[in-house]
């Protein structure tokens, strides 16, 4: 059985500066681009039998440049809709809310189409998206591979060790940086976090 590969796409502008990213669709920066192509040697012995993206170009990009190939769009890992605090930092909304924790208190309501989520509906999403990967993991012995942003994948891991969701404060997940996800004597375990290669540039 392989293990579960969790990869956090390179800095954005906003990723550098703190704000809030979930449906803003931001490009990679040059700094990004070399965070992901420097995740293709961590990659480069693992035997990969199926490979999940989020929609967003930040994570599709990211998957190019660290060359793993037919990598599907999967809308469950997008980012945390962060509604109302699209944008803001955690200082900034600590002006107003002093106590505010994205993983207990959720977020502001936002517009109609991006309301925000709280950390049951993102630790719904992540199970659905584990669904997936365990099957994929137990019909052989390759690899899974999910590309997509930090406060998912953090709660994500959370969900695979049998954690809620909010659980994912433990775990700080740098951009362009590798997470590996296995089993020892059936339990699942972290076998590798937040590893990175130093970037080179081209």
């Amino acid at each position: 059985m392989g293990e579960l590969i969790l990869v956090r796409h390179g800095e954005t502008e906003w990723s550098r500066s703190g704000q809030h990213t979930s449906y803003t669709d931001l490009p990679l920066t040059a700094h990004g681009e070399e965070q992901a192509r420097a995740v293709a040697p961590l990659l480069a012995d693992r035997p990969i039998g199926l490979a999940l993206v989020s929609p967003l170009q930040r994570a599709l990009h990211t998957a190019e440049l660290a060359g793993i190939k037919n990598a599907r769009i999967t809308p469950d890992l997008h980012e945390w809709d962060y509604g109302g605090y699209e944008g803001i930092t955690t200082d900034e909304i600590h002006r107003t809310r002093p106590d505010w924790d994205l993983w207990t208190d959720g977020v502001a309501p936002g517009p109609a189409e991006h309301p925000g989520e709280s950390p049951a509906e993102i630790g719904a999403r992540a199970d659905r998206v584990l669904a997936e990967a365990d099957a994929a993991l137990r019909a052989g012995d390759d690899d899974v591979v999910l590309i997509a942003h930090s406060h998912f994948l953090r709660a994500l891991t959370a969900r695979y060790l049998g954690l809620p969701a909010s659980g994912g404060a433990l775990f700080v997940l740098d951009t362009g940086a590798l997470a590996r996800l296995g089993r020892e004597h059936g339990r699942p375990v972290l076998t590798a976090w937040n590893s990175v290669a130093e970037p080179t540039s081209h």
